[in-house]
This record gives C-alpha cells, structure tokens and sequence, in this order.
C-alpha cells in the first residue's frame, strides 16, 4: 500500500512540474534570457545635416530725388481762374518727410471793374509767377485698387511752405499750404494729384488784404 502511494506522489509531482514549464512557456515569462547586444547604435530621427538654399535679394528702388510738371487751374482772387502749369523737384528725408520746391506761372483775367469800365486796365502785366519752397510729410500710405488683379500704392500728404509771388510787377511774401495724392504707377513714375492755397498780401485794388488763390493741380514726377 506503501508503495502504491509513493507512484501516485510521484506521477503527480511529475505532471506538476510539467504544466508549470509549459504555463511559463505560454505567457512567455520562463525564457530569462537577454537578447544578444546589436553592434550597430540606434539611427537619429532628425538628420542635422540641411543642405542650405541661394538666395537672392531682391532689388528695392532707394530713389530720393524726384522731378516732375504739373498743370490744373489757379483760382486768383479777383481775377478769375486760369489755368496753371509749373514744374517740380523733392527730395525724400526719409519715408514720411520730404522737402519740395516748386516753380509755377498763371495768367490773371480781369476784375470786375475793369470789365464793366469797358477795357480800362489797372496794370499790363498779368502773368503770376511763384517760387516755394515746401515741407510734406506723409500721413497716409497705402494700396489703391483700380480694376481686378490691378493694385497701386499710394500716399496722402500734408504739405506747407515758404515762398514768393511776383504779380503786378511786385514781389510778395508768400505763404502755401495743402494736401496731395501721389500714386505710384510703377517703381520709379509717380501720378500726382494736388490741392493747395496761396497766400499773400495785395493792395492792387486800393485796400491791403490777404487774398487766397486756390489751385488744383495733376503732375508726372519721376523718381531718380
């Protein structure tokens, strides 16, 4: 009877043994092994070596100068309006300042008096010439769009100076003062459109007073 127990512990130590080698073989935890080391190192994810682009600057206008012509009409005061034509040089400071001298001519009609005194004339010479030298700056800078895929740049400009008017066969301090539109049409021809006051003192008619001699112009300058 003995014996018969030690077979039957045994048989059962056996399949013991058994199934735990088989259960660690099926969740893969009986191997302890270390896998064999790789001679090779792991590669980089980023590869630090960028082969490196030309590139070209592009070629920006630094024009400062520009010159120009413009004609319109100059409203003289009590002579009427005429038109107006003269001609123009700036130099740009910097991006917003730029400093102007202007040149321009008018021919002044007659007064009221002397249309209704039938022909009598207070003086011959009625050409008006002025000479000013101006101060811009500009305050608004921008695009302008005129059709489609068509786009302009553009400032708006304040602009104020000194001067002198020869009219009357006189020469008279002179005081300017406007704004103005410049569009660009391409890099280096510019459109203007301007509007401006003059002012100055004038006792032709037998009184002094300031008059004002209104002007609206349009010009072509070119940038140099």
């Amino acid at each position: 009877m003995e014996s018969r127990f030690r077979v039957l512990f045994l048989i059962t130590l056996v399949v013991m043994v058994s199934g735990c080698a088989a259960t660690k073989n099926l969740f893969g935890i009986g191997n302890d092994e270390a896998p064999p080391p790789t001679s090779e190192p792991p590669g980089q994810v980023i590869d630090p070596e960028v082969e490196r682009r030309e590139i070209k600057e592009p070629a920006i206008d630094r024009e400062d100068f520009e010159i120009g012509a413009y004609a319109g009409l100059m409203s003289i005061e009590d002579f009427g309006s005429s038109t107006t034509y003269g001609v123009r040089f700036a130099y740009h400071v910097t991006e917003g300042f730029f400093v102007e001298a202007t040149f321009g001519q008018a021919e002044a009609g007659l007064t009221s008096f002397e249309s209704l005194s039938g022909g009598a004339r207070l003086f011959d010479d009625r050409t008006l010439t002025y000479y000013n030298l101006n101060l811009g700056y500009n305050v608004l800078p921008g695009e302008v769009f005129i059709g489609e895929g068509r786009a302009y740049n553009f400032n708006f400009y304040l602009i104020a100076g000194l001067g002198s008017t020869n009219f009357a066969d006189d020469d008279r301090f002179t005081v300017n003062f406007g704004a103005g539109y410049r569009f660009l049409l391409t890099d280096s021809v510019a459109l203007h459109v301007d509007f401006r006051d003059h002012l100055f003192d004038n006792d032709i008619l037998g009184r002094e007073k300031t008059v004002h001699n209104l002007e609206g112009t349009v010009g072509v300058t070119v940038f140099f």
